[in-house]
């Protein structure tokens, strides 16, 4: 069929009917978006054919669209904390799906660890908590202490701050306002009055104002409500006190401390004042902030620039001549406040025949020069030397249960991390578990060993976890408690 070409004259009519251009792409994407959103319940139709007689893909409407996606986000963020807040009680209601029957319920059960029976049923239910906080975590791919945090958040909410729920529930906060005053609410004291008073006023605000703006507001509200003194709140938050490091982006950290706000602000005062006296020389170029940096970390290493009395281990394979495969770098503590660090370079690096990473131990690769500096500083290497095949350490006593110390040190670096998916706890500050029992015949070597912090290991012994070797590729993989299979993380370096 032949198709006229459209007049020139828009006004003009063809047989009675008015001409009217094809729609634009913008057009035809905008009436896909409301064809989704009014599918997905998000907006009504009726608004929708409403818009349109206006302008559907102008500001006006995008806002409104934005709107609805932000409170679509916000209930479901909400829904997902109620989820976990819900797996987690339920596994204290219910803890035999995560750790198996009640033992102490057999006539002729005793505890080969002495515990009392309630002892012990205090103890399942603990595991089961955090076996089913485990399932989540490698279901959702994120931390278990994220899943706790989220779990015990919306418990402080349903409890204290009903209000502060409903609205986070319903979408009219964010996530961030609603764990806020989750977070402010749990240190309040058990008195349903300031809970009440509390939730009354973080509610307003928190309909009000931006989550920087109502956090500052929260604070000042929370104090006013709490009835004990600050004196006494803050005898019981200096024992929380502490200092922690998070890797950051080439080859820098954040050190973090929690201190007492006198000594903080003590601390801080001597690094300002020690750096603007630095940045008065001459020839100084460094900024304040790097002089603050620079100054807080010699005063804390007490060793300047450069790292003393450094060790170096290197790994080779027997039988080749040029084909070490790393050099494990660690500074010794000959005094009191000297720093110790392990650095794992591979050994063509080391030589300049290769541009591989190193590895700093706890963090991560780190740039070469370093590297090549802490294993220039060392006096001695330790030479490892490993079966061609396997990559294990030759010449070790297999038969027996303690892990010795070359073993140790392989592990670390072949496994520089808890073996539990997810886990990131440094393979120094875990025990090393035999996958099968020594006491069942197991062997003393890396095929059967594992590095797993206390908490997962406690957890494959004490709950419906557990964890096998393929007998082919060696890989490790995990079995949850509801039957789900997940394999073990990749190496994190």
């Amino acid at each position: 069929m032949e198709i006229p070409a459209p007049p020139r004259d828009r006004s003009s009519t063809t047989g009675g009917q008015v001409w009217a251009p094809w729609p634009d792409g913008d057009r035809l994407q905008a009436d896909a978006d409301s064809a989704w959103a009014i599918a997905l319940g998000i907006v009504d139709e009726a608004d929708v054919r409403g818009a349109d007689r206006g302008t559907s893909h102008g500001p006006t409407a995008l806002l409104d669209r934005l709107d609805d996606a932000a409170v679509a986000r916000h209930r479901a963020t909400a829904a997902e904390y109620d989820l976990i807040h819900r797996v987690l009680r339920d596994a204290l209601d219910d803890p035999d799906p995560w750790v198996g029957p009640d033992p102490t319920l057999d006539g002729l059960w005793h505890d080969p660890r002495g515990r009392t029976p309630a002892a012990v049923r205090r103890d399942r239910l603990d595991m089961a908590e955090r076996a089913a906080a485990a399932e989540i975590a490698v279901r959702l791919r994120i931390a278990e202490q994220t899943v706790r945090t989220r779990a015990a958040h919306a418990g402080v909410l349903r409890e204290r701050c009903p209000g502060m729920w409903a609205a986070f529930t319903e979408g009219r906060v964010s996530e961030r306002h609603a764990v806020e005053t989750a977070r402010l609410a749990a240190t309040l004291p058990e008195d349903r009055d300031a809970w009440g008073a509390f939730d009354l006023g973080a509610l307003d605000r928190a309909l009000r104002l931006a989550p920087a703006r109502f956090a500052t507001a929260a604070r000042v509200l929370r104090e006013r409500v709490h009835a004990e003194s600050i004196e006494a709140r803050h005898g019981r938050a200096r024992g929380n006190r502490g200092v922690w490091m998070t890797a950051e982006l080439d080859g820098m950290a954040t050190l973090t401390a929690f201190l007492p706000a006198d000594r903080a602000a003590a601390a801080m005062t001597r690094l300002d004042r020690t750096a603007r006296h630095l940045a008065a020389a001459v020839d100084e170029t460094r900024t304040l902030a790097q002089l603050r940096a620079d100054v807080f970390a010699d005063l804390l290493s007490g060793a300047g620039p450069t790292v003393d009395a450094t060790h170096t281990h290197v790994s080779t394979t027997p039988g080749t001549r040029d084909r070490a495969t790393a050099v494990r770098t660690s500074t010794a503590a000959p005094a009191p406040g000297r720093p110790s660090v392990i650095v794992t370079i591979p050994a063509l690096t080391l030589l300049g025949a290769d541009d591989a990473p190193a590895t700093l131990d706890g963090y991560g690769p780190i740039d070469l020069g370093t590297a090549r500096r802490l294993a220039g500083d060392a006096p001695s290497w330790i030479r490892v030397l490993t079966h061609p095949v396997t990559g294990a350490p030759v010449a070790l006593d297999r038969t027996t249960y303690r892990v010795p110390t070359a073993l140790r040190r392989w592990l670390g670096i072949t496994s520089p991390a808890c073996a539990f998916p997810g886990c990131a706890r440094p393979t120094r500050d875990c025990d090393l578990d035999h996958l099968h029992a020594w006491s069942d015949g197991g062997a003393t070597d890396d095929d059967n060993l594992d590095p797993e912090c206390r908490h997962h290991h406690r957890m494959r012994h004490e709950s419906r976890w557990s964890a096998s070797r393929d007998p082919d590729t060696g890989d490790l993989a995990w079995t949850t408690p509801l039957g789900a299979h997940v394999e073990a993380d990749p190496p994190p370096f």
